[in-house]
């Protein structure tokens, strides 16, 4: 009969039984490594402050409440002039650079999927174009490409006086692309609120659909649905709440146009250049992810009768999506801190506000430096953050449900059939 020795009490200290609990000793570990960071990091802030002192330099970001005494040529969301702050300026940029950002986005990504599923065609000539297009834009730096756009647009585009009309509502010049611009009247907001609560019911009527399609097999147009959701409603409201829309429209006076809207040529240059660069690398991520379903999916769709382009749309790029998406986040993310190259032919983004100008008109090297590090930090927190939880949101269930249930016999002994 064996016999079972008594322990008793452990009669060490807290820290000695908190050091030989496995979990406890990583977890003190990762306290005083980051203390230590933090430590050092303070340290030198702090000797930067000093120093900044003895040359007569304070560190304080009071600066941004200065007038900037300069001029953004392109601020289509808010209201900007040279005698406004610092602080308006940043805020300029900021939303610039979220702009051509967010419409680079779109349009790499449009660009970026078609030209993969080209590069996949049976066509010959259709692939070796995009095969070559593909190689001549990826091995060239984008600033070449940005300072390419940017000087086609300039040089070859005509003059004002000569610009290129488009039912006399529409200009095309050297100097930006004049459209007609919209101008909200009083109601503007029942329209607006109609567009929320349609965009709401949409979101919530795709996911019913597609709960409806895994559990019974049918499937709804959601296209057509939600298109004609939001725009049924935001027309019925519009025209209940009178019209409340008028337009100003572009037109020549002098050496340029008045009125309107104005889309810089520098915007222009700078999003296309960015866009179709950034597209290059997506169309051979789209390529590689396309290829990476079994070729057996595609041959079942047509045993059952699918269409090519229907396979592509329900078979192939759902599946393709989860090899896609994890470095399209990189490539989103390339795009936007290459958008900091804006100052390059003088689109006034937060590069060129806060890091330009404002730094030089104030001498704060450090706080501007420091605000133009924390933005792009922030932007690329953010994108990262949507890209993993759309990659989540994209993984397969049934693999998931198979790790649980794999967890679940190993926790209780028992095999995967019990």
């Amino acid at each position: 009969m064996a016999v079972i020795a008594e322990t008793g009490p452990d009669t060490r200290n807290l820290i000695a039984r908190l050091w030989s609990n496995q979990q406890a000793r990583s977890v003190i570990i990762q306290i005083v490594a980051l203390t230590v960071v933090f430590a050092a990091f303070g340290f030198i802030l702090r000797n930067v402050v000093i120093n900044l002192e003895n040359v007569g330099k304070e560190f304080n970001f009071s600066f941004f409440l200065y007038p900037a005494a300069y001029d953004i040529t392109f601020s289509p969301f808010i209201e900007y002039s040279s005698r406004s702050t610092h602080l308006r300026a940043a805020v300029v940029g900021i939303l610039n650079t979220m702009l051509v950002a967010a419409c680079g986005i779109v349009l790499a990504t449009i660009m970026g999927f078609i030209m993969g599923i080209l590069r996949l065609s049976t066509n010959w000539l259709v692939n070796r174009l995009v095969y070559c297009f593909l190689e001549f834009t990826r091995n060239v730096p984008v600033l070449l490409h940005i300072l390419f756009i940017h000087g086609l647009i300039v040089i070859q585009l005509p003059v004002p006086k000569m610009a290129l009309n488009f039912a006399d509502s529409f200009f095309l010049t050297n100097r930006g692309f004049y459209i007609p611009q919209p101008v909200w009247e009083p109601g503007a907001g029942i329209v607006a609120a109609a567009f929320v609560i349609s965009v709401v019911f949409v979101v919530f009527f795709v996911r019913w659909a597609k709960k409806v399609q895994d559990e019974t097999g049918r499937v709804y147009p959601v296209f057509l649905i939600s298109t004609g959701a939001i725009v049924g409603a935001t027309a019925v409201a519009f025209l209940a709440a009178g019209m409340p829309l008028s337009w100003s429209f572009p037109e020549l006076k002098g050496f340029n146009f008045t009125g309107g809207l104005a889309i810089k040529p520098e915007f222009i240059a700078l999003w296309l250049a960015l866009s179709y660069y950034t597209s290059c690398f997506i169309a051979e991520i789209v390529r590689a992810g396309i290829l990476a379903v079994s070729h057996g999916q595609t041959e079942a769709a047509y045993a059952l009768g699918l269409r090519p382009n229907r396979t592509l749309q329900l078979i192939v790029i759902p599946q393709a999506l989860r090899v896609i998406v994890p470095p399209l986040a990189s490539q989103y993310l390339n795009l936007t801190k290459n958008s900091s190259l804006a100052i390059a032919i003088g689109y006034m983004d937060v590069v060129a506000t806060v890091g330009g100008i404002t730094l030089m008109q104030t001498g704060k090297e450090m706080e501007t430096m420091m605000v133009v590090l924390l933005i792009y930090l922030t932007f690329s927190l953010v994108i990262s953050g949507f890209m993993n939880w759309f990659n989540r949101k994209m993984m397969l269930v049934e693999r998931e449900a198979k790790k649980k249930r794999a967890f679940f016999s190993f926790k209780t002994g028992t095999g995967e059939d019990s």
